[in-house]
């Protein structure tokens, strides 16, 4: 049974960082395109960040380039997301997914974490 399972999240002060992390047991992340979302409450989930599963593209929601990094690390059979500067509009749960495919219009959604609490204040 596919599990993909994130942590990391917590309480951060603005200007801060977390980095999740979004670990994975009965598939091969590496063959996999990956995405974070987000869901904010009373707003709707929303892509926030993928990485392709062939070459390794990545994409991000506007509000967040420059300041979050998507990555592999194919040894762990994780995927990461390095969130540095973050905003009180940054408060959200945020989940990873795995898919098959990524682009800056389509994310992956075929399988889901269960999420991990992102709250920024001070």
């Amino acid at each position: 049974q596919v599990q993909l399972v994130e942590s990391g999240g917590g309480l951060v002060q603005p200007g801060g960082s977390l980095r999740l992390s979004c670990a994975a047991s009965a598939i091969t992340l590496d063959y996999y395109a990956i995405g974070w979302f987000r869901q904010a409450p009373g707003k709707e989930r929303e892509g926030v960040s993928c990485i392709s599963s062939s070459d390794d593209n990545t994409y991000y929601l506007d509000s967040v380039k420059g300041r979050f990094t998507i990555s592999r690390h194919n040894a762990k059979n994780t995927v990461y997301l390095q969130m540095n500067s973050l905003k009180p509009e940054d408060t959200a749960v945020y989940y990873c997914a795995a898919g098959t495919s990524c682009s800056d219009t389509y994310y992956p959604h075929d399988f889901w974490g269960q999420g991990t609490q992102v709250t920024v204040s001070s």
